[in-house]
């Protein structure tokens, strides 16, 4: 196993225990961070997010696979999450492919790749099959999911 193979390895088998503190060991203190529900993030915001979703995870469980290192410092992977989603107690299966650039034995830059409307349709069921396509529903999420991140952030600080 490559370092690249390591990392990733290390990274989503700490995701499968929920833990976080070993998840964000993984990254550099600037992390870069996107995918369609958070958007782009960085650094303590991505260390954040991570803690938020270990902790509120319900009836989790995570599979990864077919990692692929494309070359000295960037790789790819799939891993499929499978929970209930807390704000509508729906299940959802989101499959998502995942791209990091690795330097030095640590993921400095990581972006999720998913449906957004698939996503919406299983964890909102028919408003999902209607309007999940649309940016007004991409953008409520957004704003409720970095919502949830902020007031998280606050209570941690706390």
């Amino acid at each position: 196993m490559n370092q690249q193979e390591a990392i990733i390895t290390k990274f989503y088998t700490a995701f499968q225990q929920k833990d976080a503190a070993t998840m964000n060991s993984c990254y550099a203190d600037d992390i870069v961070f996107s995918d369609p529900v958070f958007g782009m993030m960085q650094g303590d915001a991505v260390r954040a997010m991570w803690q938020m979703l270990c902790a509120r995870a319900k009836d989790f469980s995570l599979e990864f696979d077919n990692i692929k290192c494309l070359d000295e410092e960037y790789a790819t992977c799939n891993w499929t999450a499978t929970y209930t989603f807390g704000a509508t107690g729906r299940k959802v299966v989101n499959k998502i492919t995942a791209h990091m650039r690795i330097q030095n034995g640590i993921i400095t830059e990581h972006s999720d790749a998913f449906s957004l409307y698939r996503w919406c349709k299983q964890a909102l069921g028919l408003i999902g099959w209607i309007f999940g396509w649309s940016g007004f529903l991409h953008n409520s999420v957004r704003r409720k999911a970095l919502k949830g991140l902020s007031q998280f952030m606050q209570q941690a600080a706390q």
